[in-house]
C-alpha cells in the first residue's frame, strides 16, 4: 500500500495564543530556534510521508472545513493522517506507526497515557465522509460511528508530542522545557 498523505492543518487564527500574550501567530512562534510549523513539517519529512499543508489566505471556518479542503486536494491518496500544525514535538516514529496501522485498519487513533492524540489516520474509504465535513466540526463524529462498526484501531504510543499542542504561551513554555530535556 502506498503511503497515506499527512494533512497538516494550519488554517486557525491562533487567537488564544495571542490573547495569552503571544507576540506572533502560534505556528510562527519559535521552539528551539525553529517555528512550531517548521518543526511539524520536519517531523513529517523525517517519517518519509507525503504531506499537504492547509493554510489558505484568510483561514477557514474551522477544523472540519480544513480537513475537507486537504482531503479534497489529495483525493487520490490511499488514506490520510490528520495532523494539527500546533503539535511541534510529535515524533516521526509516531506518524509512521499511525500510517502503518492503516494497512490493516480503517481508522487508527493514537493515545498517550489514555489521552487521545494526533494524527488520526483514515483509509481512503472514509474520503467522502471527510470531504463532507464543514465549519468547525472535525472528524470526531466519523470516528464515533466507525468505532460502533468496529473499524477503529486504538494504538498506545510513548510520545508526549501527540498530545502537547500549542494553544497558549504557557503551552509553548511547556513544550520548550520538554524540548530542552530531550535535545
Amino acid at each position: 500500500m502506498a503511503s497515506p498523505v499527512v494533512i497538516i492543518l494550519a488554517a486557525g487564527r491562533g487567537e488564544r495564543f495571542l490573547a495569552s500574550g503571544g507576540m506572533s501567530h502560534k505556528l510562527d512562534a519559535l521552539l528551539g530556534g525553529e517555528s512550531v510549523l517548521t518543526r511539524v513539517i520536519q517531523a513529517v519529512d523525517a517519517a518519509h510521508l507525503p504531506w499537504y499543508l492547509v493554510r489558505p489566505e484568510g483561514g477557514t471556518r474551522g477544523m472540519g472545513e480544513s480537513v475537507a479542503l486537504g482531503v479534497q486536494a489529495t483525493r487520490h491518496a490511499p488514506g490520510w493522517l490528520i495532523l494539527p500544525a500546533d503539535l511541534p514535538l510529535v515524533q516521526p516514529h509516531s506518524l509512521q506507526r499511525v500510517a502503518d496501522g492503516l494497512a490493516e485498519n480503517m481508522i487508527v487513533v493514537p493515545h498517550y497515557h489514555q489521552q487521545q492524540g494526533h494524527p488520526v489516520g483514515f483509509r481512503r474509504e472514509y474520503g467522502p465522509a471527510l470531504r463532507a465535513l464543514s465549519g468547525d466540526r472535525g472528524a470526531k463524529q466519523i470516528v464515533m460511528r466507525a468505532r460502533q462498526q468496529g473499524e477503529v484501531k486504538d494504538i498506545s504510543l510513548s510520545d508526549y508530542g501527540i498530545v502537547l499542542d500549542i494553544d497558549t504561551l504557557a503551552d509553548l513554555r511547556a513544550a520548550q522545557q520538554v524540548y530542552e530535556c530531550h535535545s
